[in-house]
């Protein structure tokens, strides 16, 4: 059996955490990301592994397709978080 080593890059932001103790290892995410930030935990029901953080598109494909709600939470950065109020916040003008 051929042993293949990865090691994943360092990113500056941490676009994706993954909780283990809420992942159960159904490897969802990895088929849905459209740039294989993924590869599958050697161990069975593990959670994935993220190689090249650098590279999130930060789509959130992989969050909306995750059966366990708060297992991978999506990091965007400050840049392209929406910052806006609630329509019901404003003031109707008269």
């Amino acid at each position: 059996m051929k042993k293949v080593l990865a090691i994943p890059d360092q990113a500056i932001v941490d676009p994706i955490t993954i909780f283990p103790e809420a992942c159960t290892g159904c490897n969802l995410c990895l088929h849905v990301c459209p740039v294989d930030l993924f590869l599958p935990n050697a161990e069975k029901g593990g959670p994935p592994l993220v190689l090249y953080p650098g590279e999130c598109w930060y789509e959130g494909s992989c969050v909306d397709i995750c059966p366990e709600p708060g297992a991978i939470v999506l990091n965007r950065p400050p840049a392209m978080r929406v910052n806006w109020k609630p329509r019901a916040e404003c003031r109707p003008r008269t």
